[in-house]
């Protein structure tokens, strides 16, 4: 089985759809079918970058109960526009839709102590991007050490290959740190994060709409990985993280 771990339902307005799609959902739907022709079979989904992240959970909550076999939710928050309702927005994703993680991104705010807080509660990985300050994931996953969080782009989608080097210390010596795949063109820098901190802190994900699903499982392929190892990155890592979220079901098998 091979899982998804990043992938948004759609692309917002970081970017026109340059394929020139009628509805605002073409670019999921052009994910969906590239990924089915890679081999893989389940996707963890957030909605893209928004202004409004209750009514944009509100619609990745509409495409997890139409396909709970094919999508699992991540609930996004803001921690600027959120700040004082997060647990609230969090608690509606993973009680009523069933949604197994947190996600926070750069452009809406620093991480927070709210954020972690809830995180620990519930036991959800968080899924933060710091756009490369890798500072602030070394002082939250510090002070929450019983959080999983999940790194993505080993910290930098913008190729800032120093920041990733750091990043991949933190994984290295810090047991609840782990990263994604997604978007790291720097393959040898990706190759060396496995071998210094082991292929149980490395998840597999695209990205998705923006990036090809099967362009970015081509990077996991060639890492020439024993089958344990690419195991735990293509499926194992993402399943063991959310096993422990509270009012959940178990992403299939």
């Amino acid at each position: 089985m091979i899982i998804d771990a990043h992938c948004h339902a759609g692309l917002g307005d970081v970017m026109p759809d340059p394929l020139g799609g009628r509805s605002t959902d073409a670019p999921l739907r052009r994910y969906a079918a590239r990924a089915a022709r890679a081999g893989i079979s389940h996707t963890l989904l957030m909605a893209p970058p928004s202004d409004d992240y209750t009514v944009a959970n509100r619609a990745v909550a509409r495409l997890v109960r139409a396909a709970p076999h094919r999508w699992t939710g991540i609930v996004f928050v803001g921690t600027r526009a959120d700040a004082g309702r997060v647990a609230t927005m969090v608690g509606t994703a993973v009680d009523r839709w069933g949604f197994r993680a947190i996600k926070v991104h750069w452009r809406d705010g620093d991480m927070t102590d709210e954020v972690a807080r809830v995180a620990q509660a519930r036991r959800l990985p968080v899924v933060h991007d710091p756009g490369g300050d890798v500072q602030q994931v070394d002082h939250f996953s510090a002070r929450y050490p019983d959080v999983a969080w999940v790194i993505p782009h080993l910290s930098s989608f913008a190729d800032d290959w120093r920041a990733q080097v750091r990043l991949t210390d933190l994984l290295e010596s810090r047991p609840n740190v782990f990263t994604d795949t997604s978007g790291v063109r720097y393959i040898d820098v990706l190759v060396d994060a496995v071998r210094r901190a082991g292929a149980h802190k490395v998840l597999f994900g695209t990205d998705g709409p923006y990036l090809h699903p099967a362009v970015e499982l081509a990077k996991v392929q060639v890492m020439q990985l024993a089958p344990a190892a690419r195991h735990l990155v293509l499926a194992g890592n993402v399943q063991r993280l959310v096993a422990r979220v509270r009012r959940s079901t178990p992403i299939p098998h």
